[in-house]
Parts: C-alpha cells; structure tokens; sequence
C-alpha cells in the first residue's frame, strides 16, 4: 500500500528541509512505499528553490506548485489532485507532525480501516507549547462539532489525518478554499460511512516562521462547513452515504478502536 504524504508549504524555506528529511528518513525506516508530495502555495521565500533542491536528493519526494489560486485549503486540494498512492496524509510543512504518528496512520489504514484520525488530546498524546488563547478556541470548536454529530472525536479541526484513496473520491466535490478544509474532510469522510480509528499523536509548536491560520477570518468559513455537512446528516437522506453503513455516526468506544463503519465492511 503506497503512502502519499501531502505537504502543503507556503513561506516554509525555513522548516521544509527538516522536515521532509525527517519524514523520509522515518518512513524508509519502516520500509514503506511513499511519496512526499511538496504544494508550494506562492511562497515567495526560497521555499520552491528548496524543494527544487530535495527533489534531487531523493526520487521520491515530488514538488509541485498549486495550480489553484492561494490558501490552504486550494494548496492541499491541488495536492490532493496530483498524488499518486493508495493513501493521502496531509501534514504540516512546520515540523508540527511527528513522522512515527505518519507511520501509526499508515498501519492503522494498512490493517483495514478508510481513514486514521489522531488526537492532540486523548491518553498517551503529547502537546508541546500549544499558545493558550488559540487552545482555548480550539477546545471550544471541537467540543461544539463532537456535540453536533457525536462521532466520539475531539479533535476534527486538525490537519493532520490519513484517507484511502476512495475517501477522497467520496469527499468530492471539496468546497473549502482554507482552514476549513481540515474539517470538511475528515467530516464528510464520517458522514458518508467510512471507517475511521482514533489513535494518540503528538504535536510540536513550530520553531521557525509564523502561523498561516487567521482565527479572525477562520470563524465564519469553519461555522458554514460545520453546517453544511450537518444538513447533509439530517436532511439528505443517505444520498451520499456508503451503502451498507450506519445511519449516523456512532461515538468510537477508545482512542484506538475502530468506527462501527469498519465491523460493517470486515464482515461483508
């Protein structure tokens, strides 16, 4: 099963480096079949020129620029239409992932389930100088969307997940140009039947460069892809659910226990 690893990067030049060698150096640790597929998202800091020079060191690391207008959300959708595996993890081009929690997605995915979602706040993780006012917010959102669709996952808003490919068949069309792209994903990808285990990870906050997330334009743009995927649930009577999943998403009974989607596709 071939892991593609979707790193969108714009003014990164100073993280990028470590952090595709680091992830590479982990994942031929663990003989897995990868490609590290680099967005640049109009960086105008050298960022391109260093994944132009990465590219060259190793055959599997691929670079592109976003053939979509700048953001996020566009940057890893370009990604997201180039990448060539059986499975897509998107992870921060800041060094904020760590790669071993990459490797438990891609076994956790490799042993049967759609998608791998971590958490930042469940026994055995670890957060490294989180900014208190933005764990604040962040606490607040995911406690609202847990309540809203009760999928028994405390940390939607994340980027960093892992999806089969057909997960992200199923996702489309995305709408979310932004930050908002990190729930409307793994979101719909829940809505729609699809397997997903929860397991620990641990996240770092970046040592260089500064933060690409607005919280003040973010609010209203993550508000409506909330909604949008919570009328889907109630109002679009399982036209675009799975066949054969459940009706509504079923709180997952531990960290890393599989969603009732998965019992459902082993014993077909």
């Amino acid at each position: 099963m071939r892991l593609s690893v979707v790193i969108p990067a714009h003014n990164e030049a100073d993280s990028i480096e470590a952090t595709v060698r680091a992830t590479a150096a982990r994942l031929e640790e663990e003989r897995i079949d990868y490609e590290l597929l680099v967005v640049d998202d109009a960086s105008d800091d050298g960022t391109l020129e260093r994944i132009a020079a990465l590219t060259l060191e190793n055959p599997r690391i691929r670079g592109i620029t976003s053939h979509l207008p700048r953001g996020f959300g566009y940057c890893v959708r370009a990604g997201l239409d180039e990448f060539d595996g059986d499975v897509a993890a998107i992870m921060m081009a800041d060094g904020s992932d760590a790669p071993a929690d990459l490797v438990t997605y891609h076994r956790l995915i490799e042993s049967g389930y759609d998608c791998a979602f971590g958490s930042r706040f469940v026994r055995g993780a670890h957060v490294s100088d989180y900014p208190r006012f933005k764990l604040a917010l962040n606490r607040a959102a995911n406690l609202f969307v847990r309540l809203l669709f009760r999928h028994g996952y405390n940390d939607t808003t994340n980027a960093f997940k892992a999806y089969r490919r057909e997960v992200i068949e199923t996702a489309q069309p995305l709408l979310s140009n932004h930050f908002n792209l990190t729930v409307e994903l793994p979101l719909k990808a829940v809505v729609r039947g699809h397997s997903y285990a929860i397991c620990p990870i641990s996240w770092t906050n970046r040592m260089t460069g500064t933060s690409k997330l607005n919280l003040q334009e973010m609010g209203s743009r993550y508000l409506f892809i909330v909604l949008y995927v919570w009328l889907e649930l109630h109002l679009s009577k399982g036209d675009y659910r799975l066949p054969g999943a459940p009706r509504r998403p079923v709180r997952a009974p531990s960290p890393v226990e599989r969603s009732p989607a998965a019992k459902t596709r082993e014993e077909a």
